[in-house]
């Protein structure tokens, strides 16, 4: 190989290289501002804080049902949870949500993540249910994260869940 060639090579790997950390390092930045967007998302579920879990969804968002084959505004589903948030935030139940991922694409303004999500559920009557779910969501970056579209894929097990980080 003569010189220039050889230099080419290695000023184009060194370039590559850093361009792979820069992504890197866009990548780990991007999980922990989701990773701070799911807790909230969980705070909110737990506080029962309905205001700051609407904050959370865009307002064009979609919810999409696996179990009932339906898609639909979030804006209704909304409308259909608010009253698990005032039984939340009045201690009538106790609610809990947990998120797990097995894969996280994006960049610095979108997202499309994989996992399950576990929703607890303690009733008046001290009856505990768990909800272990299938989830894809697609969030928008426009200032603040949002979630555009929940995909409520299917049931899923406790041993599915527990293979998840």
């Amino acid at each position: 190989m003569n010189k220039f060639y050889t230099l080419f090579l290695l000023l184009t790997l060194t370039v590559l290289s850093g361009c792979s950390k820069d992504l890197q390092l866009d990548d780990s930045a991007r999980i922990t501002e989701l990773d701070n967007y799911w807790a909230e998302v969980s705070r909110c579920v737990k506080e029962g804080d309905y205001a700051g879990y609407k904050a959370t969804c865009h307002k064009d968002g979609v919810l999409v049902s696996g179990s009932s084959d339906k898609a639909y505004p979030l804006s209704k589903a909304l409308v259909r949870w608010k009253q698990d948030f005032t039984d939340a935030k009045s201690g009538i139940t106790k609610t809990n949500v947990e998120f797990r991922f097995s894969k996280r694409y994006g960049d610095n303004t979108t997202a499309h993540e994989t996992g399950m999500f576990l929703y607890t559920k303690v009733d008046a009557e001290g009856k505990k249910t768990k909800n272990y779910i299938h989830l894809e969501a697609l969030l928008l970056k426009r200032g603040r994260w949002k979630i555009m579209m929940e995909y409520q894929k299917s049931k899923g097990t406790e041993e599915e869940w527990n293979k998840l980080k």
